[in-house]
């Protein structure tokens, strides 16, 4: 090419110039196809490349000419089917391995989380199994401490049993010196022999034909159902023979009297451990023991003279009026108002009497100086007609009766008129004159002690004149809180000690009698039971435990696992401190049963106003409030920061005195609502110092047989009753094996902290009721009548027993002792039952119920509608108070505006301070 340009710039002229034109022409016809080959070889391509990326961008599929195409159309490609069918399987196949790789990742997910379960679970069981070891090993303590306390020093005696014909040691130089240590076999006696009593049958004998029939038929029925008596004769501590009373127009003599006695099989020559009963029903009877030689048999009547008692040998009874009845206590006057119409009242008269001192004309200057006058019945009469002529005072005196007189013994006040006119009489009178007889050597009669039971049965209080009369079981009750009794020389100042005595104190006195005529006089039952219960306890035996009701277990499925309610666990504004969780575990018995006789005799038998006293025999040991003291009394104020105590753990550990260990036993009532008691039991899950449940079936229809109990971790006893009564709620259930018992209805609703409270406050108060609903009764102006009300009130009288705690005692008390009109009333109302039994605390306390927390209901929201709702509920409520104010003569329940909640109840507390001052 640069040859050619050069030869053009030349001129076209070279050597040989046609030939060069043909070169030259050759030379550009090889240069340009050698470039359109390069053109064509590089560009080519680069041009193709660009067209086809830019056609299969293309949005118009159907454009496209050399871009991929879709599976369909390359399946209906024959050669390629296969390939298809392949690539579907092996998709199918991928899907699935994928959907059982996501199975097994969740099923190890879930295995994950058991597996951290499980081992929770079992640091759980660790910690469990701990607990338990400390349990087991705190429990072998405490056995091991109670064997060591209770493990006496000396073996119980060896019981003698004497033969049939023993031989007997000497007697004392004269009858009058018997007593207990010279004239008493204690061997056949010992502390564990129960007392054991053989009575003989009167009919057995000629002068059995020879007694009143109401009196061998109530000593008969009285026998039957005592607890004491044995028919085993050769193991019997005591023989107890009725010898009266006697009808005199077949009266045997003396002398064959005397001879049918020393021919008793047990008799063993001299009559020792015989007990001789001569029961008086009428004033007039008489002495006719006292001719007869009885050795060293033990007399009960209701006539003594004093050559003849032998004090603590002997026993004063009171009159059997009651023989084959009941009291009726509506008959029977109140004990309100205090002071009635008259004063004082007598009526009497004295058939024979001794000279008389005013006939003698002595001054008392000269009685002063020289020996007291031998008979001071004239100066009575004079200066007793002299007050009912000042009338200061309505009193009535009456020296001469209007009618015949009855019979009396010499130098005795013969009763005046018929029973029903000195009662009526003695209804009117606040305090009743008893004039001994004037004969010292009579130091007590019948016609006294018939005086004393018909003014302690309408509630006039007893004024005896005469310091020597012997009073019936005068050795065991103290006459004093329920009687006065002045010497005669002081019939000058009576009018003016009877005025001085104050409201609260007849009343207290007259409580005190009612209680005494209530217990040791009123029925027959009564009166041999007393007299059982005074030989007892001259010779320090315990009393035999009062029954229990056996309990008629339901057999029903238990297993269904209880849950927990997040609201039990929920302890609002109270602060427990901390709760120790212990295996169910019953409250000893008996813990001083051997020393109780002997060191609390008149606290027992004269403690009206506590309810540990006997009637007249105890159930069991109870823990008196007195004896509930803090162990750690010395302990003092405990500063906050150092040393123990101020978090309730010392509280816990002292509380109760001599049982710091204890629990309770709830006692449910329901009657045909599964579906309620199934969630009341549930909610009693984990509740701490819970012994047992005991579930009263009042229903005669038994639970369903499908019916799965929860599992609460401790026992559920369901009791069948034998008929639908309120008054099961407070039967002594032999299931029961605490003494505290928490009363509760299926539908009640308590939190654990709740009842937690209320039975710490009650191991404080044993013998008072503690609950949580309060009620309180109000007088009715209008009607001249008591009344029920549940209205919101700054004060109470009542606990409702449907959320409350009472001791066991209160159980048997209700159940046994209480009169049975009141239950009557509560069975025939199907109410009160509650009222009842705090009627019967307050009776015997003089103490109010304790409410304790701020709640005023308790019923669980949605369940059905109780006997409460009901429009005559609180109409029969108002009858029921009424009549238990009939029937105790007064109203027993007492006010208050207390109420006890937690120490730290609604208080702020800093949060540097972990504890409390704590004062003991």
């Amino acid at each position: 090419l640069m040859t050619g340009y050069t030869m053009l710039r030349n001129g076209g002229v070279g050597n040989g110039g046609q030939p060069w034109v043909l070169r030259w022409s050759s030379r550009i016809r090889l240069t340009w196809l050698s470039f359109t080959l390069f053109v064509i070889l590089v560009f080519f391509p680069l041009i193709a490349h660009y067209y086809l990326t830019t056609i299969d961008d293309a949005d118009d599929a159907g454009k496209r000419i050399f871009g991929p195409r879709t599976g369909n159309e390359l399946c209906e490609v024959k050669h390629v089917q296969d390939l298809c069918r392949i690539r579907e399987s092996v998709s199918e196949e991928l899907l699935q391995l994928e959907a059982k790789r996501q199975e097994l990742n969740s099923e190890i997910a879930k295995l994950n989380l058991k597996i951290e379960a499980c081992k929770k679970s079992i640091e759980n069981a660790k910690q469990d199994l701990l607990q338990l070891k400390n349990v087991i090993s705190q429990t072998e303590h405490s056995y091991k401490e109670l064997m060591a306390q209770n493990q006496p020093k000396l073996s119980l005696p060896i019981r003698l049993l004497p033969d049939k014909d023993d031989a007997a040691f000497p007697l004392p130089k004269s009858n009058r010196n018997c007593r207990l240590h010279n004239c008493f076999d204690y061997s056949r006696c010992p502390l564990t022999s129960g007392f054991p009593v053989y009575v003989y049958n009167s009919d057995d004998y000629p002068f059995g034909s020879s007694l009143d029939p109401l009196i061998k038929q109530a000593f008969e029925a009285t026998v039957r159902t005592n607890v004491y008596v044995t028919e085993n004769a050769n193991i019997a501590c005591v023989y107890i023979i009725l010898v009266g009373e006697m009808q005199e127009p077949v009266m045997p003599k003396p002398t064959e009297l005397e001879q049918q006695l020393h021919s008793l099989p047990y008799w063993r020559t001299d009559g020792h451990n015989h007990l001789i009963i001569n029961l008086s029903r009428k004033s007039e009877t008489q002495n006719f023991i006292y001719n007869i030689s009885t050795g060293r048999a033990m007399i009960a009547q209701s006539t003594f003279y004093d050559a003849q008692y032998r004090p603590g040998f002997d026993i004063v009874v009171s009159p059997l009026v009651h023989a084959m009845s009941e009291p009726n206590f509506l008959e029977i006057p109140p004990q309100v108002p205090v002071k009635r119409k008259y004063l004082f009242s007598f009526q009497g008269e004295k058939i024979e009497s001794l000279r008389s001192s005013l006939q003698e004309v002595r001054s008392f200057e000269e009685e002063i100086e020289g020996n007291a006058p031998a008979d001071y019945d004239d100066r009575i009469i004079t200066t007793l007609k002299a007050v009912q002529d000042s009338k200061l005072d309505f009193v009535l005196v009456e020296f001469t009766c209007k009618n015949q007189p009855k019979a009396s013994l010499p130098t005795e006040w013969a009763l005046c008129g018929e029973r029903e006119d000195r009662l009526e009489l003695l209804k009117l009178s606040t305090f009743a004159l008893i004039i001994t007889p004037g004969d010292t050597r009579l130091v007590i009669s019948a016609g006294c002690t018939m005086r004393l039971f018909e003014a302690l049965e309408v509630g006039a209080i007893p004024v005896v004149l005469g310091e020597q009369v012997q009073l019936p079981y005068n050795d065991v009750i103290r006459w004093n809180e329920a009687a006065l009794i002045i010497p005669k020389p002081r019939i000058t100042e009576v009018h003016f000690l009877l005025r001085s005595i104050s409201d609260n104190d007849l009343l207290a006195m007259r409580r005190q009698g009612r209680f005494l005529w209530e217990t040791y006089f009123s029925t027959s039952d009564n009166v041999f039971s007393t007299v059982l219960a005074v030989i007892r306890t001259r010779i320090q035996i315990p009393a035999a435990p009062i029954r229990e009701e056996p309990a008629v277990e339901i057999p029903h499925r238990s297993g269904k696992a209880a849950g927990t309610d997040p609201n039990m666990a929920d302890n609002g504004d109270l602060d427990l401190g901390p709760v120790e969780t212990e295996p169910p575990y019953a409250s000893p018995k008996y813990l001083r049963n051997f020393t109780l006789t002997a060191m609390d005799i008149y606290r027992n038998w004269n403690s009206a106003p506590g309810p540990f006293h006997l009637f007249p025999y105890t159930p069991f040991d109870p823990v008196l409030p007195s004896e509930a003291k803090f162990l750690g009394s010395g302990t003092g104020f405990r500063p906050i920061g150092g040393g123990a105590g101020g978090s309730g753990k010392e509280f816990q550990a002292a509380l109760g005195g001599n049982v710091p260990r204890e629990q309770f036993t709830v006692v449910m009532l329901t009657y045909e609502r599964e579906e309620v008691l199934m969630n009341s039991l549930e909610r009693l899950n984990g509740l701490p110092y819970l012994n047992k449940v005991v579930v009263v079936w009042n229903s005669p229809k038994l639970p369903s047989e499908d019916l799965l109990w929860p599992d609460i971790g401790v026992p559920i006893m369901v009791v069948r009753t034998e008929k639908n009564s309120l008054n099961n709620r407070f039967l002594p259930w032999d299931e029961i094996e605490t003494e505290a018992i928490l009363s509760i209805d299926d539908d009640a609703h308590l939190r654990h902290d709740e009842i937690m409270f209320g039975f710490r406050v009650w191991r404080e108060a044993r013998d008072r009721i503690v609950g949580f609903p309060g009620r309180y009764h109000a007088w009715d102006i209008p009607h001249q009548s008591w009344l029920y009300n549940s209205n919101y009130s700054c004060e109470l009288s009542m606990v409702l027993t449907g959320a409350a705690f009472f001791h066991k005692y209160y159980a048997y008390l209700y159940s046994y002792v209480m009169p049975q009109a009141i239950r009557d009333m509560v069975d025939e109302y199907i109410n009160c039952e509650d009222i009842a039994m705090n009627f019967l605390v307050s009776h015997l306390t003089r103490k109010p119920p304790i409410k304790v927390t701020s709640r005023w209901t308790f019923r669980c929201p949605g369940c059905p509608q109780a006997l409460s709702h009901d429009d005559s509920h609180f109409h029969e409520r108002h009858k029921c108070i009424n009549f238990f104010v009939k029937v105790y003569g007064y109203m027993p329940l007492l006010y208050t505006q207390f109420r006890v909640d937690s120490v730290l109840f609604k208080t702020r507390l800093p949060h540097d301070k972990t504890k409390c001052f704590k004062f003991i």
